[in-house]
């Protein structure tokens, strides 16, 4: 097939630190290409892939300094779309893949081909739900059953699960000496109850995480304060080898998550290094992991410190065997072929009967 992939434009594809979705991005359009299809991928000039790639801006809108308010960044991505716009007007693919959700919905009958729209977000917030109910009857794919709860009504093709580079991950499968926190340092990933936990269990910390704009004053009034370089360490953004390091190595990693998580590559990614996770039952965490098995699904904090001293009665090997077998490059690409085919087969019927 002749793929566009279109991927959002704050970070470079692949990311260089934080950027799950540009990392799916990544690891589907390699998958596609090793597997003999025609892939453009329409991302930031910084990006790096095996397809061949059209800049939509020279480099990722959050590494220009002119782009330091969110705002400028928001608005700028308008401009990306007009840029892809006339791209797709001068070149035809079977099917435009949409990675950056409700801004491309209102241009898809205009691109001329069909598109599918992958939901790398939560559902439920108000001016983005509004958008997907306006246009229910686009091609979506949910990375999660318990995603698609807000809006049900959607037309839903398929539901793919994030796979990643597996290899990427060296697995350790000796009980490590800390517990980790890895992702964004928002109050919806519960960086605050993952310090509770590891004081209440008297474990170390260590945390890695990206501190959004929007979240430098959660993080300086909230989470600072309460890092002391001993029990509590803060890593900062970190890199992709540094993350296995931390990953590998720790003992859990504690998920205290405030909200409905649509994945959570970060599960993922810690099982590959056979790393339990020990998560609240909210959002994929049910979907990703198996409880007793490859982590612990709690309920509340309390049980999720009454696990973590338990931590030693989960087989590491086995939470590397899961990834294997479910979230690996190969099944993320069959379930979005899938899905490929049923948007063209509805496109061509839907332009025979115009």
């Amino acid at each position: 097939m002749r793929i566009a992939m279109l991927a959002p434009f704050e970070e470079p594809v692949p990311p260089k630190r934080y950027g799950g979705t540009e990392r799916v991005v990544f690891t589907l359009t390699e998958q596609l290409v090793k597997a003999g299809h025609d892939v453009v991928l329409l991302a930031t000039g910084d990006s790096s892939t095996s397809a061949k790639l059209e800049p939509i801006f020279p480099a990722a809108l959050r590494t220009l300094p002119e782009m330091k308010e969110k705002s400028v960044r928001d608005s700028f991505k308008y401009i990306g779309i007009g840029r892809v716009l006339d791209f797709l007007s001068e070149n035809r693919f079977d099917v435009l893949h949409n990675h950056i959700g409700w801004r491309m919905l209102p241009f898809e009958k205009i691109v001329g081909m069909p598109v599918v729209t992958t939901l790398h977000g939560p559902l439920n917030i108000n001016h983005q739900d509004k958008y997907y109910q306006l246009f229910s009857g686009a091609n979506y794919v949910s990375i999660s059953l318990k995603q698609r709860e807000p809006l049900p009504q959607l037309n839903y093709i398929a539901n793919v699960y994030n796979g990643i580079e597996v290899d990427r991950f060296s697995p350790s499968y000796e009980t490590g000496e800390y517990l980790a926190f890895l992702g964004r340092m928002s109050p919806e990933k519960g960086p605050l109850q993952a310090i509770e936990i590891a004081k209440k269990s008297g474990e170390t910390l260590m945390m890695a995480a990206k501190v959004d704009a929007v979240d430098e004053e959660y993080f300086t009034t909230k989470i600072e304060p309460l890092i002391d370089g001993r029990q509590i360490k803060f890593l900062g953004e970190v890199d992709h080898k540094e993350k296995v390091d931390l990953l590998r190595n720790a003992k859990a990693l504690v998920a205290p998550i405030q909200w409905e998580e649509p994945f959570g590559l970060y599960f993922v990614e810690a099982m590959a290094c056979g790393t339990p996770v020990v998560a609240l039952r909210r959002g994929s965490v049910p979907e990703i992991i198996i409880n007793e098995e490859t982590g612990y699904i709690c309920d509340d904090l309390e049980e999720m410190i009454q696990c973590v001293g338990e931590i030693g009665r989960i087989n590491r090997r086995r939470c590397r065997e899961h990834v294997e077998k479910h979230f690996t490059p190969e099944t993320m690409m069959l379930g979005y072929l899938d899905a490929y085919r049923k948007a063209t087969q509805a496109y061509s019927v839907l332009k025979n009967l115009v």
